[in-house]
């Protein structure tokens, strides 16, 4: 099946945290791809890439970087495409401040839109809701997700009133 989605990573060592994403698309049966771009080491790549992603069939981007985080303002720049931004907490990371501001702070024009630290879940979560905005079956699947998220909350409180009380409940 050809991708419509498309999981950039700006080096392999930020795959334990996109990978995230690859698991909730592979959950959603959205079908998708994953590669590792550097926008300071590979900058022609990610032009090559960001220019032809919409010609290959891509409709929506993920890009997860740390430290000095490009990648995301980088492809957006290219791109008509929307780009969804990861901020990694890197090994050189000033505890991911500097990868959430270096993809929130994008000019204007460049948009890309940014999840929390590490949230690359969130990420495919919001790749998948763009999608159903123009596809009845992925709708309907994110429907299902949603649903399946408040019944989780419904059983956790379910559970914790059947546990002791506790001195402070009245």
């Amino acid at each position: 099946m050809q991708a419509i989605v498309s999981i950039i990573m700006g080096s392999t060592s930020d795959l334990p945290v996109m990978e995230d994403a690859a698991r909730l698309l592979n959950e959603m049966g959205i079908p998708f791809e994953i590669n590792a771009l550097s926008a300071h080491r590979t900058p022609e790549k990610v032009a090559e890439f960001a220019t032809g992603a919409y010609g290959k069939g891509i409709r929506v981007i993920i890009a997860g970087a740390g430290g000095a985080a490009h990648l995301p303002g980088v492809i957006a720049s290219m791109t008509p495409l929307p780009v969804i931004g990861v901020p990694v907490k890197s090994s050189n990371s000033l505890d991911g401040w500097d990868s959430i501001l270096s993809i929130l702070q994008m000019p204007p024009g460049i948009p890309v839109a940014t999840v929390g630290l590490d949230a690359a879940r969130n990420a495919a979560i919001l790749a998948v809701q763009i999608l159903a905005t123009g596809d009845e079956a992925i709708l309907e699947k994110m429907i299902v997700f949603k649903e399946g998220l408040k019944k989780k909350i419904i059983q956790a409180n379910e559970e914790l009133a059947g546990k002791a009380h506790y001195p402070f409940r009245v």
